[in-house]
């Protein structure tokens, strides 16, 4: 019954993330795999998490198997279900914590906090796709990234989650606290308490201001999303075709700008390889992209690879200025390990000799700030966006608008182009920031700071998008705190996880009581005399 509960908890959180979107459906996962580890041992606890991790990750990430194949995607996903693992052994710890259900819905939480840090963060820089906050894109807790971005997200998310549990545990343990400390209160009227209180940690966002005015005025941005000719793995096989989809793109908007059915747009971007022919050793290249954005008359953030002195790759912005050319650049900081560079690529060819169809890609050093048009533009690059420390490092250095590159070409028709724009949303709200974020194929988007979409593409069309931004420069609550709550939340639930254990090994020493392991009481059933 245990593991069935597992399952079905992770496939809940599954269904939170888009596309299903059934965000509700986070908190009621979280509640079974509490309800499931509840006064279970570390190794029980620990089995029942990897079984509702495997529930999870494997629907989730199943876009890393539509071209790669089930290897990549088996691999990726039961790696990252080990962490969930680590979840349901922290939960089944601190499921014997005195106190009553609320100190242990808490600790719960806490624990679950955790996990995610150390997830967004090991190995190879980590790798938090399945972060409970990026499935809240639509949910009142949304809100809640501007106090603490996505950890104080994850942890109401888990919080209501926890309550709902304990109080289906006190329902099932008849009316006591289901540890047996707290033998006080009925069940029912002491189980709609615990569910009310979790029904508030959803809303709680509902009180959460989050200021979307223009304090410097707003910027035209308009988005190209030029497609490609075939998604998949050799989506840039016809390398000059994707430039010149953009090409075309940018020269549509011109048209309508000349029949006075769009505005004369302040920036202009393009997508992560939109020309992945590098313009510095290809003067066609450079001669089009050249032309291209003089003839709109707009600086234009180009995303292309450039090959630097020493032979290697960098996935590259370029900030093209009309009349002038390159002026300025960003270099993606974090490539992702064993796509775009493989990590120790010796020891993994021993494995697989496939390891060598991954790239070498250099990363860059710099904050990705670019001033264009008179405005400092925080710039990432695809995955970077799931990265907490990369975004917070742009709002650092004075971005007033975030802008995410990226190419979904290598996914298809999947989910992961959704999944990713949930993150750009989150990000918008965590730093009161409006986000351009623009695909090669779609999904693109433009997104005001509150998380709400002002304009929309679709996914594997040719489409540009264009929106009247607002320029800020106040730091949100999760801004200036950036990493301080999610490693207060981490560390409780770290002690809370250690207080759990040592209370239990106490309990089993020799000469102390044993604990009870108590079952939920089952009706019983009287023979008629």
């Amino acid at each position: 019954m245990a593991l069935a509960l597992a399952a079905v908890g992770g496939l809940a959180c599954w269904a939170a993330f888009p596309s299903l979107g059934l965000w509700w459906a986070a908190p009621l996962g979280a509640a079974a795999l509490v309800v499931a580890t509840a006064g279970r041992g570390l190794a029980a606890g620990l089995a029942l998490g990897l079984v509702f991790g495997v529930a999870f990750e494997v629907p989730l990430l199943s876009w890393a198997g539509v071209y790669l194949g089930w290897l990549p995607w088996t691999a990726l996903s039961l790696f990252e279900a080990l962490f969930l693992a680590l979840a349901g052994g922290g939960l089944a710890l601190v499921s014997r914590l005195p106190g009553g259900p609320a100190v242990r819905a808490f600790a719960a939480a806490s624990v679950w906090v955790g996990v995610e840090a150390l997830q967004a963060r090991q190995p190879f820089g980590g790798f938090g796709w399945s972060r409970l906050a990026f499935s809240q894109s639509e949910a009142p807790t949304l809100a809640l990234a501007s106090l603490g971005g996505g950890p104080a997200v994850t942890f109401a998310v888990v919080l209501a989650g926890a309550l709902l549990g304990q109080a289906v545990l006190r329902l099932l343990d008849g009316g006591a606290d289901n540890r047996g400390d707290d033998p006080r209160g009925g069940g029912v009227p002491a189980a709609v308490v615990m569910a009310a209180a979790a029904v508030a940690a959803v809303l709680a966002g509902l009180a959460v201001p989050v200021p979307v005015d223009a304090q410097h005025g707003t910027v035209s941005v308009a988005a190209v999303q030029g497609n490609v000719a075939e998604p998949g793995l050799d989506f840039n096989a016809e390398r000059r075709a994707v430039l010149d989809n953009h090409v075309a793109g940018t020269q549509a908007l011109v048209e309508q700008v000349a029949r006075g059915r769009a505005s004369q747009p302040d920036i202009v971007v393009w997508p992560e390889n939109a020309s992945d022919i590098d313009p510095f050793r290809n003067p066609d290249a450079y001669d089009l992209i050249d032309a291209s954005v003089q003839s709109v008359g707009a600086p234009t953030l180009v995303g292309t690879l450039v090959r630097g002195e020493d032979g290697r790759i960098r996935n590259t912005t370029l900030q093209w200025e009309p009349g002038v050319g390159p002026v300025d650049s960003y270099v993606k900081r974090h490539p992702v390990p064993f796509a775009e560079y493989v990590p120790y690529r010796d020891f993994f060819r021993r494995i697989t000799p496939l390891i060598d169809l991954a790239g070498d890609m250099a990363p860059g050093d710099e904050v990705g700030l670019l001033q264009v048009a008179g405005v400092p533009v925080g710039d990432l690059i695809c995955f970077e966006v799931v990265d907490d420390g990369l975004v917070a490092d742009t709002v650092d250095a004075g971005a007033r608008l975030l802008v995410v590159q990226t190419n979904n070409a290598t996914f298809g028709d999947t989910d992961e182009s959704v999944q990713q724009l949930a993150m750009a949303r989150l990000r918008a709200v965590e730093h009161g920031r409006a986000v351009a974020h623009v695909s090669t194929v779609g999904v693109s988007a433009l997104i005001a700071p509150d998380g709400s979409l002002l304009e929309r593409s679709e996914l594997l069309t040719p489409a540009v998008l264009q929106a009247d931004l607002p320029v800020r420069s106040e730091l949100t609550l999760a801004s200036r705190l950036r990493a301080a709550p999610e490693a207060a939340l981490a560390t409780l639930g770290a002690l809370a996880a250690l207080a759990g254990a040592l209370l239990r090994r106490r309990r089993l020493r020799p000469g102390t009581q044993a604990p009870v392991e108590r079952a939920p009481r089952q009706p019983v059933v009287r023979e008629p005399t």
